[in-house]
Protein backbone atom coordinates (compact mmCIF):
# COMPACT_ATOMS: atom_id res chain seq x y z
CA UNK A 1 0.00 0.00 0.00
CA UNK A 2 1.30 3.39 -0.72
CA UNK A 3 1.77 6.41 1.53
CA UNK A 4 0.56 9.92 0.33
CA UNK A 5 2.81 12.70 1.43
CA UNK A 6 0.58 16.05 2.87
CA UNK A 7 0.44 18.29 -0.36
CA UNK A 8 2.29 21.05 1.54
CA UNK A 9 5.30 20.21 3.45
CA UNK A 10 5.79 21.12 7.32
CA UNK A 11 8.16 23.28 8.32
CA UNK A 12 9.24 20.38 10.77
CA UNK A 13 10.67 17.36 10.00
CA UNK A 14 9.04 14.07 10.56
CA UNK A 15 10.00 10.85 11.90
CA UNK A 16 8.92 7.65 10.36
CA UNK A 17 5.04 7.05 11.28
CA UNK A 18 4.94 3.70 10.92
CA UNK A 19 5.87 1.99 14.32
CA UNK A 20 8.63 -0.73 14.36
CA UNK A 21 6.54 -3.65 15.19
CA UNK A 22 4.23 -4.63 12.14
CA UNK A 23 0.35 -3.58 12.65
CA UNK A 24 -2.11 -6.28 13.64
CA UNK A 25 -6.00 -5.13 12.72
CA UNK A 26 -8.43 -7.38 14.10
CA UNK A 27 -12.10 -7.33 12.91
CA UNK A 28 -14.65 -6.68 15.70
CA UNK A 29 -17.75 -6.47 13.70
CA UNK A 30 -19.18 -5.72 10.31
CA UNK A 31 -18.07 -1.94 10.51
CA UNK A 32 -15.04 -1.71 12.70
CA UNK A 33 -11.51 -3.04 13.42
CA UNK A 34 -9.39 -2.52 15.97
CA UNK A 35 -5.60 -2.50 16.69
CA UNK A 36 -5.35 -3.29 20.19
CA UNK A 37 -2.89 -1.57 22.65
CA UNK A 38 -1.60 -4.52 24.47
CA UNK A 39 0.04 -5.88 21.02
CA UNK A 40 1.38 -2.26 20.28
CA UNK A 41 3.67 -1.03 23.59
CA UNK A 42 3.38 2.53 23.72
CA UNK A 43 -0.25 2.85 23.16
CA UNK A 44 -2.48 4.10 25.86
CA UNK A 45 -5.86 3.12 24.24
CA UNK A 46 -6.97 0.94 21.43
CA UNK A 47 -7.38 1.95 18.11
CA UNK A 48 -10.12 1.60 16.24
CA UNK A 49 -10.97 2.30 12.83
CA UNK A 50 -14.51 2.32 11.09
CA UNK A 51 -15.64 0.94 7.48
CA UNK A 52 -16.53 -2.17 5.71
CA UNK A 53 -14.66 -5.08 4.06
CA UNK A 54 -14.29 -3.17 0.82
CA UNK A 55 -13.13 0.10 2.43
CA UNK A 56 -10.60 -1.67 4.66
CA UNK A 57 -8.85 -3.92 2.26
CA UNK A 58 -8.85 -2.00 -0.60
CA UNK A 59 -8.12 1.62 0.51
CA UNK A 60 -7.09 1.72 4.24
CA UNK A 61 -3.03 2.88 3.47
CA UNK A 62 -0.40 1.57 5.87
CA UNK A 63 0.74 5.07 6.78
CA UNK A 64 -2.47 6.30 7.92
CA UNK A 65 -3.18 2.88 10.12
CA UNK A 66 0.12 3.84 11.80
CA UNK A 67 -1.22 7.05 12.40
CA UNK A 68 -3.98 6.00 14.37
CA UNK A 69 -2.08 4.32 16.35
CA UNK A 70 0.13 7.13 16.99
CA UNK A 71 -2.30 9.28 18.17
CA UNK A 72 -2.93 6.97 20.41
CA UNK A 73 0.34 7.46 22.25
CA UNK A 74 -0.71 10.56 23.43
CA UNK A 75 -1.02 11.93 26.72
CA UNK A 76 -4.64 12.11 28.62
CA UNK A 77 -6.23 10.14 25.30
CA UNK A 78 -9.24 8.13 26.52
CA UNK A 79 -11.45 6.32 24.99
CA UNK A 80 -10.16 4.98 21.13
CA UNK A 81 -7.68 6.83 18.92
CA UNK A 82 -10.11 6.33 15.80
CA UNK A 83 -10.30 6.56 12.15
CA UNK A 84 -13.17 7.05 10.04
CA UNK A 85 -14.41 5.32 6.98
CA UNK A 86 -13.12 8.33 4.48
CA UNK A 87 -9.50 7.59 6.64
CA UNK A 88 -6.08 8.74 4.84
CA UNK A 89 -2.61 9.75 5.27
CA UNK A 90 -2.69 12.83 6.86
CA UNK A 91 0.01 14.89 8.86
CA UNK A 92 0.56 13.55 12.20
CA UNK A 93 -3.26 12.65 12.54
CA UNK A 94 -4.77 10.95 10.21
CA UNK A 95 -7.48 12.54 7.98
CA UNK A 96 -10.51 11.19 9.08
CA UNK A 97 -8.93 11.14 12.75
CA UNK A 98 -10.82 11.61 15.76
CA UNK A 99 -9.67 11.75 19.76
CA UNK A 100 -10.61 12.69 22.87
CA UNK A 101 -8.17 14.03 25.65
CA UNK A 102 -9.04 15.18 29.05
CA UNK A 103 -8.65 19.13 29.65
CA UNK A 104 -7.17 18.63 32.43
CA UNK A 105 -4.35 16.44 32.17
CA UNK A 106 -4.16 15.81 28.33
CA UNK A 107 -2.84 17.76 25.38
CA UNK A 108 -3.46 19.73 21.98
CA UNK A 109 -1.89 19.22 19.24
CA UNK A 110 -2.12 21.43 15.59
CA UNK A 111 -1.42 18.12 13.71
CA UNK A 112 -4.79 16.91 15.13
CA UNK A 113 -6.88 19.73 13.60
CA UNK A 114 -5.18 20.18 10.15
CA UNK A 115 -3.42 23.13 8.29
CA UNK A 116 -7.08 24.73 6.82
CA UNK A 117 -8.38 24.86 10.38
CA UNK A 118 -12.52 24.83 10.43
CA UNK A 119 -12.26 23.68 6.72
CA UNK A 120 -16.11 22.81 6.57
CA UNK A 121 -19.20 22.45 5.00
CA UNK A 122 -22.72 24.63 4.41
CA UNK A 123 -25.50 23.48 2.56
CA UNK A 124 -28.18 25.91 1.59
CA UNK A 125 -31.71 24.51 0.45
CA UNK A 126 -34.10 26.43 -1.82
CA UNK A 127 -37.97 26.57 -2.97
CA UNK A 128 -36.52 25.66 -6.20
CA UNK A 129 -37.12 22.72 -8.85
CA UNK A 130 -34.48 21.77 -11.08
CA UNK A 131 -36.75 22.07 -14.10
CA UNK A 132 -36.76 25.43 -13.54
CA UNK A 133 -33.53 26.34 -13.48
CA UNK A 134 -31.68 24.21 -15.83
CA UNK A 135 -32.46 26.73 -19.32
CA UNK A 136 -30.76 28.99 -16.85
CA UNK A 137 -28.01 26.85 -15.04
CA UNK A 138 -24.64 27.81 -17.30
CA UNK A 139 -25.35 31.45 -16.02
CA UNK A 140 -26.17 30.37 -12.63
CA UNK A 141 -22.52 28.63 -13.04
CA UNK A 142 -20.60 31.37 -14.63
CA UNK A 143 -22.37 33.97 -11.93
CA UNK A 144 -21.36 32.51 -9.27
CA UNK A 145 -17.83 32.05 -10.20
CA UNK A 146 -17.48 35.78 -11.34
CA UNK A 147 -19.00 36.55 -8.12
CA UNK A 148 -16.85 34.13 -5.27
CA UNK A 149 -13.34 34.64 -5.90
CA UNK A 150 -11.58 31.22 -6.23
CA UNK A 151 -7.79 29.76 -6.43
CA UNK A 152 -4.48 29.98 -4.87
CA UNK A 153 -3.83 32.98 -2.64
CA UNK A 154 -6.71 35.19 -5.02
CA UNK A 155 -8.30 37.83 -2.58
CA UNK A 156 -11.77 39.24 -2.28
CA UNK A 157 -13.82 42.29 -2.33
CA UNK A 158 -13.98 42.19 1.82
CA UNK A 159 -10.94 44.03 2.95
CA UNK A 160 -9.96 44.06 6.60
CA UNK A 161 -7.92 46.50 8.41
CA UNK A 162 -6.22 45.53 12.38
CA UNK A 163 -9.99 46.46 13.98
CA UNK A 164 -11.84 44.66 11.16
CA UNK A 165 -9.89 41.74 11.47
CA UNK A 166 -9.87 41.06 15.38
CA UNK A 167 -13.65 41.68 14.93
CA UNK A 168 -13.75 39.09 12.49
CA UNK A 169 -11.50 36.23 14.94
CA UNK A 170 -13.68 37.11 18.07
CA UNK A 171 -17.11 37.34 16.35
CA UNK A 172 -16.77 35.26 13.18
CA UNK A 173 -20.18 34.64 11.23
CA UNK A 174 -21.78 36.97 13.31
CA UNK A 175 -19.71 39.82 12.00
CA UNK A 176 -20.52 39.12 8.87
CA UNK A 177 -24.17 39.32 9.11
CA UNK A 178 -23.34 42.30 10.80
CA UNK A 179 -21.89 43.82 7.74
CA UNK A 180 -24.77 42.58 5.64
CA UNK A 181 -23.70 39.55 4.52
CA UNK A 182 -26.47 37.18 5.31
CA UNK A 183 -29.67 37.02 7.14
CA UNK A 184 -30.09 37.33 11.06
CA UNK A 185 -31.04 34.00 11.49
CA UNK A 186 -28.14 32.13 10.00
CA UNK A 187 -25.22 31.45 12.94
CA UNK A 188 -28.00 30.24 14.89
CA UNK A 189 -27.97 27.20 11.79
CA UNK A 190 -24.57 27.11 11.92
CA UNK A 191 -22.45 25.07 14.35
CA UNK A 192 -21.28 26.84 17.54
CA UNK A 193 -23.36 29.45 16.38
CA UNK A 194 -20.39 30.07 14.06
CA UNK A 195 -17.98 31.53 16.66
CA UNK A 196 -15.86 29.55 19.11
CA UNK A 197 -15.36 31.74 22.60
CA UNK A 198 -11.84 32.71 23.82
CA UNK A 199 -11.15 33.36 20.63
CA UNK A 200 -7.83 36.01 20.91
CA UNK A 201 -6.30 38.07 18.33
CA UNK A 202 -3.01 38.74 20.44
CA UNK A 203 -1.96 34.85 20.04
CA UNK A 204 -1.96 35.16 16.55
CA UNK A 205 1.46 36.13 14.86
CA UNK A 206 1.82 39.30 12.52
CA UNK A 207 1.90 37.29 9.55
CA UNK A 208 -0.39 35.21 9.79
CA UNK A 209 -2.47 38.28 10.27
CA UNK A 210 -1.30 39.57 6.89
CA UNK A 211 -2.20 36.51 4.87
CA UNK A 212 -6.31 36.92 6.62
CA UNK A 213 -6.70 40.43 5.28
CA UNK A 214 -7.92 40.17 2.08
CA UNK A 215 -9.10 36.45 1.88
CA UNK A 216 -12.91 37.01 3.52
CA UNK A 217 -15.10 35.53 1.08
CA UNK A 218 -13.04 33.63 -0.88
CA UNK A 219 -13.12 29.67 -1.77
CA UNK A 220 -9.69 28.88 -2.51
CA UNK A 221 -8.40 26.49 -4.38
CA UNK A 222 -7.34 22.10 -4.03
CA UNK A 223 -11.02 20.22 -3.08
CA UNK A 224 -12.80 23.36 -2.14
CA UNK A 225 -16.03 23.72 -3.83
CA UNK A 226 -19.39 25.47 -4.99
CA UNK A 227 -21.55 23.16 -6.30
CA UNK A 228 -25.21 23.37 -7.31
CA UNK A 229 -27.31 20.58 -6.65
CA UNK A 230 -30.89 18.12 -6.77
CA UNK A 231 -31.68 16.33 -3.93
CA UNK A 232 -31.35 12.53 -5.37
CA UNK A 233 -33.43 10.45 -2.62
CA UNK A 234 -34.71 10.89 0.58
CA UNK A 235 -34.25 8.17 3.73
CA UNK A 236 -35.80 9.96 6.41
CA UNK A 237 -38.86 12.32 5.21
CA UNK A 238 -39.34 13.78 8.98
CA UNK A 239 -36.11 14.86 9.54
CA UNK A 240 -35.58 15.77 5.76
CA UNK A 241 -38.97 17.99 6.27
CA UNK A 242 -37.82 19.47 9.68
CA UNK A 243 -34.40 20.63 7.63
CA UNK A 244 -36.00 21.93 4.55
CA UNK A 245 -35.67 19.34 2.25
CA UNK A 246 -38.55 18.07 1.15
CA UNK A 247 -39.00 16.64 -2.63
CA UNK A 248 -36.36 14.85 -5.15
CA UNK A 249 -35.31 17.38 -7.92
CA UNK A 250 -35.23 19.88 -5.10
CA UNK A 251 -32.54 22.84 -5.58
CA UNK A 252 -29.72 23.10 -2.59
CA UNK A 253 -26.16 24.90 -2.99
CA UNK A 254 -23.62 23.46 -1.17
CA UNK A 255 -20.47 25.39 -0.13
CA UNK A 256 -16.96 23.81 0.98
CA UNK A 257 -13.82 25.62 2.25
CA UNK A 258 -12.07 27.20 5.36
CA UNK A 259 -9.84 29.57 6.74
CA UNK A 260 -7.71 30.11 3.56
CA UNK A 261 -4.26 31.56 4.14
CA UNK A 262 -4.57 32.64 7.69
CA UNK A 263 -5.49 28.82 9.01
CA UNK A 264 -2.77 27.34 7.29
CA UNK A 265 -0.46 29.87 9.36
CA UNK A 266 -1.72 29.63 12.55
CA UNK A 267 -1.20 26.40 12.24
CA UNK A 268 2.11 26.42 11.18
CA UNK A 269 3.26 28.86 13.69
CA UNK A 270 2.24 26.36 16.28
CA UNK A 271 3.91 23.52 14.90
CA UNK A 272 7.43 24.90 15.20
CA UNK A 273 6.27 25.88 18.93
CA UNK A 274 4.88 22.65 19.83
CA UNK A 275 8.12 20.95 19.06
CA UNK A 276 9.29 22.93 22.03
CA UNK A 277 6.39 22.00 24.38
CA UNK A 278 7.48 18.79 23.35
CA UNK A 279 10.74 19.02 24.99
CA UNK A 280 9.87 21.31 27.55
CA UNK A 281 7.26 18.75 29.41
CA UNK A 282 9.25 15.39 28.53
CA UNK A 283 7.01 13.80 25.62
CA UNK A 284 8.00 10.71 24.54
CA UNK A 285 6.26 10.20 21.36
CA UNK A 286 6.47 8.37 18.31
CA UNK A 287 6.49 10.97 15.11
CA UNK A 288 7.28 14.01 15.88
CA UNK A 289 4.58 15.49 13.74
CA UNK A 290 2.25 15.26 16.65
CA UNK A 291 3.94 18.06 18.22
CA UNK A 292 1.55 18.87 21.37
CA UNK A 293 1.47 20.95 24.89
CA UNK A 294 -0.90 19.77 27.62
CA UNK A 295 -4.39 21.54 27.16
CA UNK A 296 -3.93 23.99 30.05
CA UNK A 297 -0.29 24.86 29.38
CA UNK A 298 0.27 28.46 28.39
CA UNK A 299 0.88 26.73 24.88
CA UNK A 300 -1.67 24.84 24.53
CA UNK A 301 -4.12 27.86 25.76
CA UNK A 302 -2.14 30.01 23.20
CA UNK A 303 -2.68 27.76 20.66
CA UNK A 304 -6.71 26.92 21.40
CA UNK A 305 -7.15 30.65 21.30
CA UNK A 306 -5.09 30.92 18.06
CA UNK A 307 -7.33 28.14 16.23
CA UNK A 308 -10.56 29.97 17.58
CA UNK A 309 -9.39 32.78 15.52
CA UNK A 310 -9.15 31.07 12.60
CA UNK A 311 -11.88 28.85 12.93
CA UNK A 312 -14.11 32.25 13.43
CA UNK A 313 -12.47 33.55 10.36
CA UNK A 314 -13.08 30.40 9.09
CA UNK A 315 -17.44 30.93 9.64
CA UNK A 316 -17.76 34.61 8.53
CA UNK A 317 -15.43 33.43 5.44
CA UNK A 318 -18.39 30.74 4.53
CA UNK A 319 -21.14 32.94 5.37
CA UNK A 320 -20.00 35.87 2.80
CA UNK A 321 -19.77 33.27 0.04
CA UNK A 322 -23.19 32.40 0.83
CA UNK A 323 -24.39 35.95 0.89
CA UNK A 324 -22.40 36.17 -2.94
CA UNK A 325 -24.21 33.14 -3.79
CA UNK A 326 -27.41 34.37 -3.16
CA UNK A 327 -27.10 37.71 -4.50
CA UNK A 328 -26.03 35.46 -7.75
CA UNK A 329 -29.46 33.38 -8.04
CA UNK A 330 -31.25 36.64 -6.99
CA UNK A 331 -29.38 38.13 -10.03
CA UNK A 332 -29.91 35.60 -12.80
CA UNK A 333 -33.50 34.52 -11.55
CA UNK A 334 -34.75 37.91 -10.94
CA UNK A 335 -36.29 37.66 -7.50
CA UNK A 336 -34.51 38.05 -4.28
CA UNK A 337 -33.09 35.29 -2.32
CA UNK A 338 -35.76 35.28 0.26
CA UNK A 339 -38.16 35.13 -2.32
CA UNK A 340 -36.11 32.09 -3.46
CA UNK A 341 -35.96 30.88 0.49
CA UNK A 342 -32.44 30.24 0.26
CA UNK A 343 -32.40 29.29 3.74
CA UNK A 344 -29.20 27.71 5.47
CA UNK A 345 -30.00 24.17 6.73
CA UNK A 346 -26.74 24.01 8.14
CA UNK A 347 -23.02 24.78 8.62
CA UNK A 348 -20.43 21.74 10.04
CA UNK A 349 -16.89 22.43 11.07
CA UNK A 350 -14.82 19.20 9.93
CA UNK A 351 -10.66 20.39 11.04
CA UNK A 352 -10.94 21.75 14.61
CA UNK A 353 -10.29 21.08 18.19
CA UNK A 354 -13.26 21.80 20.70
CA UNK A 355 -12.98 21.76 24.84
CA UNK A 356 -16.40 19.67 24.89
CA UNK A 357 -18.07 17.57 27.71
CA UNK A 358 -18.43 13.52 27.25
CA UNK A 359 -19.39 10.55 30.05
CA UNK A 360 -15.91 8.53 30.89
CA UNK A 361 -16.23 5.20 33.01
CA UNK A 362 -19.33 7.18 34.09
CA UNK A 363 -18.46 10.34 35.02
CA UNK A 364 -19.22 13.52 32.57
CA UNK A 365 -15.80 14.81 31.94
CA UNK A 366 -14.84 17.71 29.89
CA UNK A 367 -12.16 16.85 26.58
CA UNK A 368 -10.68 18.47 24.34
CA UNK A 369 -12.20 16.53 21.14
CA UNK A 370 -9.76 16.71 17.56
CA UNK A 371 -11.76 16.08 14.88
CA UNK A 372 -9.68 16.43 11.46
CA UNK A 373 -11.43 15.41 8.30
CA UNK A 374 -14.32 14.24 10.76
CA UNK A 375 -17.56 15.81 11.43
CA UNK A 376 -19.27 16.51 14.70
CA UNK A 377 -22.67 15.01 14.99
CA UNK A 378 -24.55 15.18 18.13
CA UNK A 379 -27.89 13.09 18.86
CA UNK A 380 -31.35 14.10 19.22
CA UNK A 381 -32.00 15.84 22.17
CA UNK A 382 -28.38 17.89 22.19
CA UNK A 383 -28.63 21.24 24.31
CA UNK A 384 -25.77 22.64 21.41
CA UNK A 385 -28.45 22.33 18.67
CA UNK A 386 -30.55 24.54 17.49
CA UNK A 387 -33.78 24.03 18.96
CA UNK A 388 -35.43 22.79 15.55
CA UNK A 389 -33.15 20.60 14.93
CA UNK A 390 -33.70 18.70 18.73
CA UNK A 391 -35.89 16.35 17.66
CA UNK A 392 -34.29 15.12 14.48
CA UNK A 393 -30.45 15.70 15.68
CA UNK A 394 -27.80 17.35 14.26
CA UNK A 395 -28.06 17.81 10.34
CA UNK A 396 -24.40 16.41 9.49
CA UNK A 397 -23.37 17.29 5.62
CA UNK A 398 -20.90 15.07 3.40
CA UNK A 399 -20.02 15.77 0.22
CA UNK A 400 -18.92 13.10 -2.08
CA UNK A 401 -16.87 14.06 -5.23
CA UNK A 402 -18.21 16.54 -8.25
CA UNK A 403 -19.21 13.52 -10.23
CA UNK A 404 -21.07 11.43 -7.30
CA UNK A 405 -23.48 12.02 -4.89
CA UNK A 406 -23.54 14.16 -1.31
CA UNK A 407 -25.36 13.46 1.37
CA UNK A 408 -26.98 14.68 4.53
CA UNK A 409 -27.26 12.73 7.91
CA UNK A 410 -28.43 13.19 11.43
CA UNK A 411 -26.44 13.11 14.45
CA UNK A 412 -27.19 10.08 16.79
CA UNK A 413 -27.00 8.81 20.24
CA UNK A 414 -24.92 5.65 19.68
CA UNK A 415 -22.13 7.91 17.76
CA UNK A 416 -22.37 10.30 20.86
CA UNK A 417 -21.39 7.05 23.14
CA UNK A 418 -18.80 5.77 21.30
CA UNK A 419 -17.11 8.53 18.85
CA UNK A 420 -17.81 11.64 20.82
CA UNK A 421 -20.41 12.55 18.57
CA UNK A 422 -18.04 12.12 15.44
CA UNK A 423 -18.55 10.94 12.19
CA UNK A 424 -16.79 10.99 8.70
CA UNK A 425 -16.45 14.07 6.37
CA UNK A 426 -16.33 12.83 2.83
CA UNK A 427 -15.76 10.34 0.87
CA UNK A 428 -11.75 10.44 1.41
CA UNK A 429 -9.35 10.23 -1.10
CA UNK A 430 -8.20 7.39 -3.11
CA UNK A 431 -5.81 8.78 -5.27
CA UNK A 432 -3.00 11.30 -4.64
CA UNK A 433 -3.24 14.36 -6.60
CA UNK A 434 -0.30 13.36 -8.92
CA UNK A 435 -1.83 10.11 -9.44
CA UNK A 436 -5.25 11.83 -10.56
CA UNK A 437 -3.50 14.13 -13.16
CA UNK A 438 -1.72 11.04 -14.74
CA UNK A 439 -5.06 9.64 -14.93
CA UNK A 440 -6.94 11.83 -16.96
CA UNK A 441 -6.38 15.01 -18.27
CA UNK A 442 -9.06 17.98 -16.80
CA UNK A 443 -10.40 18.59 -20.19
CA UNK A 444 -11.28 14.83 -20.16
CA UNK A 445 -12.48 15.29 -16.71
CA UNK A 446 -14.95 18.45 -18.04
CA UNK A 447 -16.51 16.38 -20.66
CA UNK A 448 -17.44 13.47 -19.85
CA UNK A 449 -19.13 15.35 -16.63
CA UNK A 450 -21.35 17.52 -19.16
CA UNK A 451 -21.95 13.74 -20.64
CA UNK A 452 -23.47 13.25 -17.52
CA UNK A 453 -25.17 16.23 -17.22
CA UNK A 454 -22.60 17.88 -14.50
CA UNK A 455 -21.42 21.35 -15.72
CA UNK A 456 -17.86 22.00 -14.20
CA UNK A 457 -16.03 25.36 -14.15
CA UNK A 458 -12.58 25.41 -12.62
CA UNK A 459 -9.38 27.84 -12.67
CA UNK A 460 -7.37 25.42 -14.29
CA UNK A 461 -7.73 21.86 -16.05
CA UNK A 462 -5.03 20.83 -13.87
CA UNK A 463 -6.99 21.69 -10.50
CA UNK A 464 -10.33 19.77 -12.08
CA UNK A 465 -7.79 16.83 -12.53
CA UNK A 466 -6.78 16.31 -9.51
CA UNK A 467 -10.24 16.38 -8.37
CA UNK A 468 -11.74 14.14 -10.54
CA UNK A 469 -14.24 11.58 -9.46
CA UNK A 470 -11.87 8.59 -9.43
CA UNK A 471 -9.84 10.31 -7.22
CA UNK A 472 -11.65 9.68 -4.50
CA UNK A 473 -13.61 6.59 -2.80
CA UNK A 474 -17.41 5.65 -3.08
CA UNK A 475 -19.10 7.82 -0.93
CA UNK A 476 -22.33 5.23 -0.48
CA UNK A 477 -19.82 2.56 0.69
CA UNK A 478 -18.59 5.14 3.48
CA UNK A 479 -22.52 6.72 4.26
CA UNK A 480 -22.96 2.57 4.71
CA UNK A 481 -20.78 2.04 6.76
CA UNK A 482 -21.47 5.43 9.17
CA UNK A 483 -24.70 4.31 9.29
CA UNK A 484 -24.05 0.40 10.18
CA UNK A 485 -21.43 1.81 12.76
CA UNK A 486 -24.42 3.48 14.28
CA UNK A 487 -22.81 6.77 13.96
CA UNK A 488 -25.04 8.77 11.88
CA UNK A 489 -28.00 8.39 9.38
CA UNK A 490 -28.81 9.19 6.29
CA UNK A 491 -31.43 12.28 6.00
CA UNK A 492 -30.95 12.46 1.96
CA UNK A 493 -28.85 12.48 -0.94
CA UNK A 494 -27.76 15.51 -3.18
CA UNK A 495 -26.45 14.95 -6.84
CA UNK A 496 -24.32 17.91 -8.51
CA UNK A 497 -25.98 19.52 -11.77
CA UNK A 498 -22.96 22.46 -11.83
CA UNK A 499 -20.05 22.63 -9.93
CA UNK A 500 -17.64 25.39 -9.12
CA UNK A 501 -13.62 24.68 -8.32
CA UNK A 502 -10.93 26.98 -7.42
Amino acid sequence: MSKRRPRQAPRVASAPTSPQRPLRLKRLDEFRWTLRAEDHPGMRVDGVVYGTGRLIDGHLEEGALAQVANVAHLPGIVGHSMGMPDIHFGYGFPIGGVAGLRADEGVVSPGGVGYDINCGVRLVRTDLRLAEIQPKLDALLNECYTSVPSGVGEGGAVRLNDARFEAVCVRGAEWAVSQGFGWSEDPSHTEARGRLPDADPDAVSDRARKRAMDQVGTLGAGNHFLEIQAVDEIFDAQAASVMGIEERGQVAVMIHCGSRGFGHQVCDDFIALMQQAVRKYGFDLPDRQLGCAPVRSDEGRKYLRAMACAANYAWANRQVIMHLVRDAFARILGAPAERLGMALVYDVAHNIAKIERHVIDGRETELCVHRKGATRAFPPGHPELPEAYRPVGQPVIVPGSMGSGSYLLAGARHGFETTFGSTCHGAGRALSRTAAKKLRHGREVIDELRGRGILVRGGSAAGIAEEQPDAYKDVDEVIRAVEGAGLSRPVARFRPVAVMKG
